[in-house]
């Protein structure tokens, strides 16, 4: 009779007893490699039953590399964003920003393994309770989630720890709308070369770094048109920087209000030089627009005020004169072409007719300003006429800007 034949299973990974009596467990990971633990165990049992484990993982295809984990969250988030090609240069600007003011003083040396969603919780709480806004602490809640969303995806985590229901969303109070009445008299009151400004991020519903970006060679006074190619970005460093707009549907072509023309017509003339390629709004010396200093040097804030709409701000122009278009009967994709949000495929699909929708729009807005004009009008002829100022008259719109 032979004997017993039947073969020894091969114990997966050596438990070893260290000299301080404490057990370590010791494996070949999925790479070839050997691993330890991260722990060590009280009783040879409990190191073998952790190598079991481990063992099961593997066979799974569920094993973690648990050195993977052990890169500092700030190393791995601002990886994150260099690696990151298609962000606009302002969207990794304000990415970095929220990264190094929100995120790193709290969570920037911890382990990507060590992120814990009770940690999540208490280091979100901790946002809130220092006086970070509600909007705020959702953005810095959003991007942490990205990052671990893609170390998920790189096997470096084994789950997304932010877990927290409704973090990442905005309430934002909803936003101001001005009349036209209104608007027309902020584009009077601010200095005369950001007149023209006003009305065209109003009625030609323009984002402010698309305005900026704007060159004398997009406009078109005869077409009545203006023509959107790129966007003059400010990043947090101080940069100015051009890229492209903030969509693909971002790059389009906005029919003006004929009522605004001879504004724009004068505008040019007197602001613009005579290259195609001047910028259309620049500061006093001639220089970009910069957002963060625009609103001191139209001293915006005191004029806001004056024309009954405290607290307003530059962009709630284009939320204004968005609703005005969705007031003129304009159907959602009219809209979205108009404003540059990207729909998918249908910026495309629906060209030929949007080209047309949009010309409807920018008359009805036409007729809606003719219609304030003429209201101001008559009111001022009603009224007693004081004698005007020098400065009133040197900021008439010439007569021959009117042709």
């Amino acid at each position: 009779m032979g004997g017993n034949n039947r073969g020894t299973r091969r114990r997966f990974g050596a438990p070893r007893k260290l000299p301080s009596g404490r057990w370590q467990a010791r494996y070949q990971g999925a790479d070839g490699l050997i691993r330890t633990a991260p722990r060590t165990f009280a009783t040879q049992g409990e190191a073998a039953r952790w190598l079991t484990l481990t063992e099961s993982e593997l066979v799974r295809g569920d094993w973690i590399d648990p050195y993977a984990g052990t890169v500092p969250l700030q190393e791995y988030a601002e990886q994150w964003i260099d690696e990151r090609a298609r962000l606009r240069p302002r969207t990794a600007s304000v990415y970095r920003s929220i990264l190094a003011r929100h995120i790193v003083p709290a969570l920037g040396p911890v382990a990507v393994a060590d992120i814990s969603p009770a940690r999540v919780r208490e280091w979100r709480a901790g946002l809130l309770s220092c006086g970070v806004s509600a909007t705020m602490t959702a953005k810095a809640y959003r991007l942490l989630r990205a990052v671990l969303n893609t170390a998920a995806d790189d096997e470096v985590i084994r789950r997304n720890p932010c877990r927290i229901k409704g973090a990442g969303s905005e309430h934002a109070a909803e936003r101001p709308i001005a009349t036209i009445a209104q608007v027309l008299e902020l584009a009077e009151l601010v200095p005369e070369r950001f007149g023209v400004l006003v009305l065209m991020a109003t009625f030609c519903s323009l984002r402010y770094g698309e305005l900026a970006g704007l060159r004398r060679a997009d406009v078109d006074l005869k077409a009545a048109t203006v023509r959107v190619r790129v966007t003059l970005v400010e990043l947090s460093t101080g940069a100015l920087v051009f890229g492209p707009p903030k969509s693909q549907a971002g790059v389009r072509v906005v029919s003006m209000p004929l009522e605004i023309v001879p504004a724009v017509r004068a505008h040019v003339s007197r602001f613009v030089g005579a290259s195609g390629d001047s910028m259309l709004f620049t500061g006093a010396k001639g220089a970009p627009l910069r957002r963060s200093n625009f609103q001191r040097a139209a001293n915006w804030s005191s004029h806001v005020a004056a024309v009954g709409l405290p607290g307003f701000h530059f962009h709630d122009l284009r939320h204004t004169g968005n609703t005005m278009a969705s007031l003129s009967g304009a159907s959602l994709r009219d809209l979205m072409a108009r404003m540059g949000h990207d729909n998918l495929r249908a910026a495309l699909i629906y060209q030929h007719t949007v080209n047309g929708r949009d010309q409807a729009i920018a008359d009805a807005l036409s007729t809606q300003i003719a219609e304030e004009r003429n209201k101001a009008k008559n009111k001022r002829q009603e009224a007693p006429k004081p004698p005007a100022s020098g400065t009133k008259l040197a900021r008439r719109v010439p007569p021959e800007a009117e042709q």
